[in-house]
């Protein structure tokens, strides 16, 4: 159940709020509609509900907040708009990533792929779907933690006849199961074949709230319909006639309205004076009747069970009540999921890493850091002598950075970048919050990312240019330091586009942040350190260095003597300062920022 009270949108610039002290309510087992031409304040309601929007009131699901529900994506399903997903994740891909934020099995995203009809489309890419192939992959979402509530803006906006045909028995599915559903709505007609209530508003206030059926007798137009073979001689009859006639109790004045060929419809009349009016000029009448509401087609298609082309399953999957579909077949649901422990400090990490694979950016972005490094490993190979983290790294002279520094820079850069630009945590397209766990699972995985590509590229390029060149190649160095230098910068590089842009909400901040780091951040250093300023650094590295004489285990103290050196260069200065800087902000707007509900 809930229980909206009071919900006042902010006012702006004087102007009157969107929404002003609406109170109503939405009741278990029934499907509520919120009804009202466009501006109504209909959206605005379900984002003050949902606490997406600043306002004023309460919304109570099931008698509490939604900030005090413990798991918001298990007990209320949300559907605001398009699916925020990238285009080219597949289906199945964006579900399994979202099951893994709501604590679910990932094989729940197979089983309400199944109920939505798109089973067969779980490989596509969300790039290639059609309104209603969005539409049916956003209430897969809604679905997914199986909610006690589903709470739906216009879901049947855009669609075709036979898609809000499968939409309307989902929903009544749904509701008859014990559900509560509330949606938003503009068409009276669709909203009295599919709700229980209609709570009408205009100008962000209650207008009306009552049952489906008082709805219907008032205010949906009831009409004479008359089929006749002399349609055009009875038509022109009806229009002279009740043009004179006085107009109806509530000053509706008659009016005469040619519907197909042998079928007229009267409004502001009754029944008994187009019979007599017929009858005055001998007119045939096969039907006589009074209607209310849409007459629609005779013989309506039946609803668009699936979108993949696949057969419609026979029988309803879910125990309990069979509901009923608008075209009577039962309403398939997905099976209740067993009681499962809340999500753990692991959710981040799953989610990252079906995150970051569902989308070839990453791979792509990946090979080209490899082939370039190859290449240019094999170039300073074939040149002479040169120091060994430039060889085995492909360090060449003009770049700023390593290959596969530049690449993780990227990588970490798009991690934000893409969860801003594609909030899959949103319901609907709001700023992602900046949490500290969500910003833990993502470093871990750039991390890992990060060195897994720095010891692929230097195994890739000690291997080639070994087998070309032989054991001729004079490298300066030690392999330690090398290998040591190319993943600590690769590392602080990912942290830097990554903080940056979950900081600034911009792929091109993180890029910019990675770029600034040696081209203007460790120059600046190095020039602050030749100063005056830097005379009490003198003595630093070798204090440094004094740390790894200490009685490590054998090979540890290479892989740190490697690091300390790393850390006393400037550029290595530079990361740890940004990196610093960047993580204390981020901090610091994460503990500002309260949890919403697409947090979870």
């Amino acid at each position: 159940m809930i229980q909206a009270i009071g919900l006042t949108s902010a006012a702006r610039r004087g102007r009157r709020p969107a929404v002003d002290d609406l109170t109503f309510e939405a009741r278990a087992g029934q499907v509520t509609a919120l009804l009202g031409p466009p501006g109504a304040g209909k959206s605005t309601a379900l984002r003050l509900m949902l606490q997406l929007q600043p306002g004023r009131g309460v919304a109570l699901f099931r008698g509490r907040p939604l900030g005090r529900v413990p798991h918001p994506a298990r007990e209320v399903g949300v559907l605001l708009g398009d699916v925020p997903g990238h285009p080219r994740r597949t289906a199945l891909g964006h579900l399994r990533m979202l099951a893994a934020v709501a604590g679910v099995p990932a094989a729940r995203a197979g089983e309400v792929l199944e109920v939505v009809g798109l089973s067969g489309l779980a490989d596509q890419p969300l790039g290639r779907f059609s309104r209603g192939m969005d539409r049916r992959l956003g209430l897969a979402v809604a679905l997914l933690g199986d909610p006690h509530t589903l709470v739906l803006d216009d879901p049947g906006a855009g669609l075709s006849p036979r898609e809000t045909a499968w939409l309307r028995g989902l929903l009544r599915g749904y509701a008859e199961q014990g559900g509560t559903v509330l949606t938003s709505a503009e068409d009276p007609r669709e909203t009295a074949r599919v709700a229980d209530r209609v709570v009408s508003v205009d100008d962000g206030r209650l207008v009306a709230d009552q049952t489906a059926l008082d709805f219907g007798r008032a205010l949906l137009r009831p009409r004479v319909a008359v089929l006749t073979p002399h349609a055009d001689l009875l038509e022109d009859a009806l229009a002279r006639e009740l043009a004179l006639a006085a107009p109806a109790p509530g000053g509706e004045r008659p009016e005469v309205v040619r519907e197909s060929g042998d079928r007229i419809s009267v409004f502001g009349s009754s029944l008994a004076a187009v019979g007599e009016i017929a009858h005055r000029h001998r007119v045939v009448v096969h039907q006589l009747a009074d209607e209310v509401g849409d007459r629609g087609d005779r013989y309506p298609a039946g609803p668009l069970l699936r979108a993949d082309g696949r057969a419609a399953a026979a029988t309803a999957a879910p125990s309990g009540p069979r509901p009923q579909s608008g075209a009577g077949r039962p309403a398939r649901l997905p099976p209740r999921l067993p009681a499962l422990p809340p999500p753990g400090p692991a959710w981040p990490v799953r989610y990252e890493l079906r995150r970051w694979a569902g989308v070839a950016t990453g791979w792509v972005v990946m090979g080209a850091a490899l082939l370039a490094g190859l290449v240019a490993s094999l170039l300073l190979a074939s040149g002479g002598p040169a120091p060994a983290e430039r060889v085995l790294a492909g360090w060449a002279a003009p770049l700023p950075l390593p290959p596969a520094a530049l690449a993780a820079g990227v990588l970490g850069a798009l991690s934000f970048g893409h969860e801003f630009r594609y909030p899959a945590l949103a319901p609907t397209r709001v700023p992602v919050p900046r949490r500290i766990s969500l910003l833990a699972g993502k470093l871990v995985v750039a991390t890992c990312a990060a060195t897994l590509l720095c010891l692929t590229s230097v195994a890739v390029n000690s291997t080639s240019f070994t087998l070309l060149f032989g054991q001729s190649v004079p490298v300066e160095g030690s392999w330690e330091w090398a290998l040591a230098c190319t993943t600590g910068l690769s590392a602080g590089c990912a942290w830097a586009g990554l903080l940056a842009a979950g900081l600034f909400r911009s792929a091109l901040a993180g890029l910019a942040a990675v770029a600034l780091l040696p081209l203007a951040v460790a120059p600046a250093l190095r020039a602050v350190l030749a100063g005056p300023a830097g005379r009490s650094l003198d003595g630093l590295p070798g204090r440094l260095h004094a740390l790894t004489q200490l009685p490590f285990p054998s090979g540890v103290d290479r892989w740190l003597s490697a690091s300390v050196r790393l850390a006393s260069q400037p550029i290595g200065w530079a990361l740890l300062l940004s990196l610093t800087v960047m993580a204390g902000a981020y901090a610091l707007v994460s503990l500002r920022n309260g949890p919403r509900l697409q947090d979870e």
